[in-house]
């Protein structure tokens, strides 16, 4: 992929990014090498890889999964203006 210069003006307008027109020609290049980049990775045949999550089979330890905290449900919806069935009551804020 090829960019044009009014294409590098065009994209600097949308990302509100202020690009001299001497400075246009330095990023359509940069574009282009990295949408070259992009073009040959696209190209390599990845069939039959499977993905992986890091670079190495490594594996976190996970911690138990257990309660630390005590249910303070009651005390906090002893404070709340309005509750119903163990659900906090707001008013309507669109009609």
């Amino acid at each position: 992929m090829s960019f044009s210069p009014d294409d590098v003006t065009r994209l600097a307008r949308l990302a509100r990014i202020d690009v001299a027109d001497d400075e246009a020609r330095d990023v359509r290049d940069k574009l282009d090498a990295i949408f070259g980049l992009i073009d040959a990775l696209q190209s390599i045949d990845t069939a039959g890889i499977e993905p992986m999550a890091h670079a190495q089979d490594v594996m976190m330890p996970l911690r138990d999964d257990v309660v630390t905290a005590e249910n303070r449900r009651e005390l906090y919806q002893a404070q709340a203006p309005a509750v119903a069935d163990g659900l906090y009551l707001v008013p309507k804020v669109l009609e």
